[in-house]
């Protein structure tokens, strides 16, 4: 019997959801994502959620069908498009910033993906909703960024290396604790911006606007 089927009460009931507080349900979401992080997807349930949180399984149940679902809406609830706004004037400064702000939460990232690793491949629901709440979201804001330096001139659209950009991006980011132990942090991705990906769009590190001094 998997984790999931365990911790489902006998009777959900049809009962529409009912209605919760926005700080109630950030209260359920912060405790789903704390227990992932700290004990991985399969040790989460809804009788843990709901001990942790002082309420009853079945309020849980009623919100959310099933737990694909209920980590999910969590996930959403603490997500932020960390690439969008980001707009320098320039594809190579645009691209240095993204690293820059990956990096500044790839630690969170990092052991969030982990926790959910064997999950994503063995869980279609779930593999599904991880995409719809993290990766799609970044993956678009990171390919406007892309179209935008086409638009001014920086790149040609049919530039071969444009489609591989947020496989660089992403890529870099799981690998590195894998390869190295170490957490891709923003010195580590922004020299990785400019080491690799802005000389395989013929950009160079020297066309981007430093960042400001803290002085």
């Amino acid at each position: 019997m998997t984790s999931q089927a365990a911790d489902r009460p006998e009777t959900v009931g049809a009962s529409s959801r009912s209605k919760l507080t926005p700080e109630r349900e950030q209260e359920f979401f912060d405790a789903v994502i704390e227990q992932l992080r700290e004990c991985g997807y399969d040790a989460v349930t809804m009788e843990g959620i709901a001990a942790s949180t002082r309420c009853s399984k079945s309020t849980l149940y009623r919100q959310w069908k099933t737990k694909p679902q209920f980590v999910a809406a969590a996930l959403r609830s603490n997500r932020r498009v960390r690439f969008a706004g980001i707009d320098t004037g320039s594809l190579a400064g645009d691209l240095c910033e993204a690293a820059r702000a990956a990096g500044d939460i790839s630690v969170h990232d990092t052991r969030l993906f982990q926790a959910l690793g064997h999950a994503f491949v063995q869980d279609e629901a779930l593999a599904r909703a991880l995409r719809e709440a993290i990766v799609e979201p970044e993956i678009t804001a990171l390919e406007n960024i892309l179209r935008r330096g086409v638009e001014r001139g920086e790149v040609p659209a049919g530039h071969p290396a444009l489609e591989y950009v947020p496989a660089q991006m992403f890529g870099v980011l799981r690998a590195r604790p894998v390869l190295e132990g170490a957490d891709a942090d923003p010195d580590y991705l922004v020299r990785f911006v400019e080491a690799a990906v802005l000389p395989a769009l013929g950009l160079t590190a020297t066309t981007r606007p430093r960042p400001p001094s803290d002085a």
